[in-house]
């Protein structure tokens, strides 16, 4: 993720175990903040580095008047700051806490539809057309939850069916739309069943991996079968919309 996707202009109170802070972050080169009681009690605009980490990581660092230094990994997809600072006097704090949004910044910009849309398409491909069952741990949490009542839960249930599955099995990924942490892919499975079948997938994402997971399967009608001569599915489909 590149540095002009930092949420420039968003205000953010932010909960560690000593104080609460109020961010406000300026530009890609300055921050505000402001502890308002305590010990820690006050407020500085100061200089800051910000190195993109990707998936909504950001490694943000300054020094403060008192000689004070701060490390922060900022994480908006999980709304999360980790801070590491040394104080002046040689103290070292290491501390944890949620970000609540108070003003949000002057352009929205949510980098989690593109990286879920390529996990769920490396998922599906991975075991649908390789039979990788070795991608599984990778991709899906250990408590993957499975809403098709013929599939047992869990990770293991899906390595021993993706490592059962025969030959003439065979995805084809077609349209997939993705909003937040949730995913949509139309797609055509051979060898699953007797027919080709044209299926939705829907993924949940957390952390990076897939979570949970329904499905909608239909037999596949040939376009000229049908009453209206369109196809049901046309693994170009999505090649026909604009980049998302």
């Amino acid at each position: 993720m590149p540095s002009d996707h930092y949420p420039v202009g968003l205000e953010l109170d932010v909960v560690f175990e000593p104080f609460q802070a109020t961010l406000t972050l300026l530009s890609l080169s300055q921050l505000r903040f402001e502890i308002k009681e305590g010990p820690f009690a006050h407020s500085e605009v100061v200089d800051i580095a910000v190195t993109p980490l990707g998936g909504g990581l950001f490694l943000v660092s300054w020094v403060e008047e008192t000689g004070a230094t701060v490390v922060h990994v900022q994480d908006f997809d999980r709304g999360v700051i980790h801070s590491h600072a040394t104080l002046a006097d040689g103290r070292f704090l290491r501390m944890s806490g949620p970000i609540t949004v108070v003003t949000p910044p002057d352009a929205t910009s949510d980098a989690r539809p593109h990286r879920n849309k390529a996990l769920v398409i490396e998922a599906m491909t991975s075991l649908f057309q390789r039979r990788d069952t070795s991608a599984i741990d990778r991709l899906y949490v250990e408590d993957y939850v499975q809403h098709n009542p013929h599939i047992l839960q869990g990770r293991a249930a899906l390595k021993g069916l993706v490592a059962g599955l025969s030959t003439d099995v065979f995805y084809e990924p077609g349209l997939i739309v993705a909003e937040g942490d949730l995913v949509a892919i139309h797609g055509r499975i051979r060898g699953w069943a007797d027919t080709p079948q044209v299926v939705i997938d829907l993924f949940r994402i957390e952390n990076g991996k897939l979570a949970e997971h329904w499905d909608v399967l239909q037999d596949e009608v040939s376009a000229t079968a049908g009453a209206n001569g369109v196809a049901m599915f046309d693994p170009d489909e999505a090649d026909r919309l604009p980049a998302a």
